[in-house]
């Protein structure tokens, strides 16, 4: 992929001929190349495209006509989205693109994410939408890597507003594929889950440590959109064992909290990548902190860690219930699981004396915990706190025991 940059330029090229083009005229002005493609069904662009919509019809297997027949624009427009999103990839591992942006409304930003999340970590993805950050987006489809800006003003025709969206949209891919240094993946990766030092320490200790035996070690915040990310490249296989010590968002999934989606804590499993296992925040359920508490939420002890973010505290039931979904999902796993377990607590406010420690409600976990862990997964209880020096002493003996073994693999 020497040479000046390609960008693949998507959109509905019937409706929004003046601002794809304009796109491409940016892209091009800054010494880039265009690679255009067309995802609409009904109308023509007013001139041909590199990649045309019964390209993108066909690759879906499908076709033009059937989407028009079938009579309805979401079934119309899934069929196209199908079809980008396999060639996208195909053009990207031909080399013939090196970043991709796409333009949209609902419609098209509903395409677009299934264009870009197509696309590995590390191809630039860029997509210009009037629903950009928008509660719309789930984001369980949202790639980790996907940058988005707001197409203010631009629903129909070109203007000073949207131009000002556009031209930043068509230099910052164009840019992002200039200077992106994509993962190389030369030394084996661990993937490891955490929240901020103030509530979780260990990967303080951890990764300086992992790094002296040879990994590299990517930190993911566990916040929603951070265990997506992790989700989505441990199912990749791009991880050599994961230390997934903050599975807090199986939590915020079960009470309404910010969750990564029903996958989380089953994609390491299901790809056969060792998994070492801590229950770090596991009592707590975040929202976002501006709004109103979700109603199952109210009236519980919360602790504000910020104006963005409130985390509330899980009652001994619901502890119990979380133990057993967790426990439920380490069960498929295919690789060796250790799950360690600090009866002293799982986070820093969660101390003997902290704001938020709850003796019955802690206990009642670990007995769950104890009475669940699957047959496949070995239980390391510890005494001691998540915070504490022999927690890390004891996640990295058993990493190394599993390096001996040949677990895992440098």
């Amino acid at each position: 992929m020497s040479g000046e940059k390609t960008i693949l330029v998507a959109g509905t090229w019937d409706t929004k001929d003046d601002e794809l083009s304009y796109l491409s005229e940016v892209i091009r002005g800054q010494g880039g190349q265009v690679l255009s493609m067309d995802v609409s069904v009904l109308g023509e662009p007013k001139l041909p495209t590199d990649v045309s919509k019964h390209d993108v019809a066909e690759a879906a297997g499908s076709s033009i006509q059937r989407a028009i027949d079938s009579g309805d624009e979401n079934t119309a427009m899934q069929i196209m989205g199908a079809g980008s999103a396999r060639l996208a990839l195909d053009l990207w591992r031909a080399g013939r693109i090196h970043g991709v942006i796409v333009l949209g409304g609902t419609m098209g930003t509903d395409l677009a994410l299934d264009l870009c999340a197509a696309l590995p970590l590390g191809v630039p993805k860029y997509v210009v939408s009037t629903v950009a950050f928008s509660p719309l987006l789930p984001p369980e489809r949202i790639p980790a890597d996907l940058q988005m800006i707001l197409w203010a003003g631009g629903l129909y025709g070109l203007n000073d507003i949207c131009k000002a969206s556009l031209s930043q949209a068509a230099g910052a891919v164009l840019g992002a594929a200039r200077a992106v240094e994509a993962p190389s993946f030369e030394r084996p990766m661990v993937g490891m889950t955490s929240f901020g030092k103030t509530v979780l320490r260990y990967m303080v200790t951890l990764k300086p440590e992992l790094e002296t035996r040879g990994f590299d070690v990517a930190v993911f915040h566990a916040t929603g959109m951070g265990g997506r990310a992790f989700e989505s490249l441990a199912g990749e296989g791009a991880f050599a064992a994961v230390m997934d010590f903050a599975p807090q968002e199986v939590s915020n999934h079960l009470f309404g909290g910010l969750s990564a989606g029903e996958g989380r804590m089953t994609h390491a499993g299901r790809a056969g990548v060792p998994q070492l296992i801590a229950p770090g925040c596991y009592d707590l359920v975040d929202f976002v902190g501006w709004q109103s508490a979700p109603e199952q939420l109210r009236g519980r002890e919360c602790h504000a860690h910020n104006r963005l973010l409130t985390s509330a505290m899980l009652d001994a039931r619901e502890r119990q219930r979380v133990a057993q979904e967790m426990c439920n999902k380490l069960a498929r796993a295919t690789a060796p699981v250790t799950v360690f377990l600090p009866r002293a607590g799982c986070n820093e406010w969660d101390r003997a004396g902290g704001d938020l420690h709850d003796a019955e409600g802690l206990r009642a976990f670990c007995d769950e915990m104890r009475r669940g862990v699957p047959e496949n997964a070995q239980l390391q209880e510890l005494d001691c706190h998540i915070n504490d020096a022999e927690f890390t002493n004891a996640v990295l003996a058993q990493f190394d025991a599993w390096i001996k073994e040949g677990v895992i693999v440098r």
